[in-house]
């Protein structure tokens, strides 16, 4: 979805905005992230303010607040950093260096300036504010609450056909329909990732659930909540990181073996390319023939960049236009690039990519090392940092079927800081925390 660059702000869109922003820099430092999500799930894209070419949603006035929230209140520490923050890091600057060299503008520049921007300020504003295992728990929690109003949404804008975020723009007034069913977009601009918003939060809440009292109630509403959202985004995609959700945790008897899990995979899958005779990615087609959504076309897609290696490995390719038939409107040289890690390559090269990947990869390994620091410690603390693990292979699977764009980057990045921050605190890996001593004190407290 395209948004016009022009500054669009609607009076409840600022107010909410501007409430929000003081909040953040008023409340404690540990309810700080959920002004940021309140905006991030209830205000599109649409409304934004654009000052000299530069773009400002209203989750971006947010980081802002944060930053300045963090400068007023002296809350910047030295980082130690750990493998996620540089992986990070070098993928920013790649980024920017290859996307600019490819273009060859400075448009190009200050378009990646833009995602450096998202980059640092929302996973590093979180590094910051995310000091321990409760901090954690409490924003799953608060997501819990939050993300109730937008299942209500949702079930309206499948009854109705119409989307009453549309008051502030970036989003359709009325719903798009696939076989008859309404595929409900709420805030997020596209159906898909709405759907995938819910289906990668869904994870969090299940590792709620052996929680008491109150934290137990809003992960039952939280997990409900999401799995509303992810039937009636009606999107092939969605369902299938949903299921691999599930997956994550039906591995969990399998925590102490999952280098094992993981070679019997790639083990399985190029035996798969052995004996198919269409590639291993053809699947993906055969899946959509199953479930539904456009599975084909992704198929088509990842055939093409393999096969067009040559164009792009070194810094990217500006003209995707004969790999295949779904040409852009807006941009006639390039195909509907429908997968996280195919842009990686074409924006970037095998570099970019690279990098990207090794990100997801650190992050997976984060898990791993703060499961087996604590082991032995409450089984439900431990179902949570494992729920993590589920989430990012939640959104590891919807990177094959999807490119993220508008407010669902939040999440993602947001993601990484409680991955980062849970290896810092378990490891002893991060200078801002101190060693816990399991011996003596509970992984967290009841909250």
């Amino acid at each position: 979805m395209i948004v016009n660059e022009v500054t669009n702000i609607n009076l409840l869109g600022l107010s909410l905005t501007l409430l929000m922003g003081i909040l953040m820099i008023l409340v404690p430092r540990r309810y700080a992230p959920i002004p940021l999500l309140i905006v991030t799930c209830y205000i599109t894209i649409g409304q934004r303010v654009v000052v000299a070419g530069l773009d400002f949603t209203m989750f971006r006035i947010l980081i802002l607040f944060g930053w300045a929230r963090l400068v007023l209140r002296s809350e910047i520490y030295a980082l130690k950093l750990n493998a996620i923050d540089k992986a990070l890091i070098w993928w920013i600057i790649t980024s920017i260096v290859t996307y600019t060299i490819l273009w060859g503008t400075f448009r190009a520049f200050i378009n990646r300036m833009g995602l450096a921007y998202d980059v640092i300020g929302i996973y590093f504003l979180l590094r910051f504010i995310i000091r321990d295992f409760e901090d954690v728990i409490r924003i799953i929690k608060s997501l819990g609450f939050i993300i109730v109003p937008l299942a209500l949404a949702a079930l309206l804008e499948n009854a109705t056909t119409r989307n009453i975020f549309a008051i502030f723009g970036g989003v359709p007034e009325f719903s798009r329909l696939r076989d008859g069913n309404v595929r409900c977009v709420i805030s997020f601009g596209d159906a898909i990732l709405a759907g995938t918003f819910a289906a990668t939060s869904m994870p969090l809440f299940v590792g709620l659930l052996s929680e008491k009292g109150f934290a137990k109630k809003l992960a039952i509403f939280g997990f409900v909540a999401s799995t509303i959202i992810t039937v009636l985004s009606n999107s092939s995609g969605p369902v299938v990181s949903y299921l691999f959700g599930i997956i994550g945790f039906a591995l969990w008897p399998f925590r102490r073996k999952m280098r094992l899990v993981r070679w019997g995979i790639l083990a399985g899958v190029l035996s798969l390319h052995i004996i198919m005779k269409a590639p291993v990615w053809a699947l993906i087609g055969r899946l959509s023939d199953l479930i539904g959504g456009t599975g084909y076309h992704r198929f088509e897609l990842i055939d093409a960049f393999i096969r067009h290696f040559g164009e792009w490995w070194l810094i990217g390719t500006k003209y995707t236009a004969h790999w295949g038939p779904v040409v852009l409107v807006y941009e006639p040289n390039m195909v509907d690039i429908t997968s996280q890690y195919i842009l990686m390559g074409i924006e970037g090269g095998l570099l970019r990519m690279f990098l990207f990947i090794a990100v997801i990869v650190h992050s997976f390994r984060a898990i791993g090392r703060t499961i087996r620091a604590t082991e032995g410690q409450s089984l439900s603390a431990r179902i949570c940092l494992w729920s993590l693990g589920a989430a990012l292979l939640g959104h590891s699977i919807s990177f094959i079927s999807v490119s993220y764009f508008t407010q669902i980057v939040v999440f993602w990045y947001m993601l990484l800081a409680m991955i980062s921050t849970c290896e810092g605190i378990f490891n002893n890996g991060n200078g801002l925390f101190k060693k816990t001593n399991f011996s003596t004190q509970p992984l967290y407290k009841n909250v």
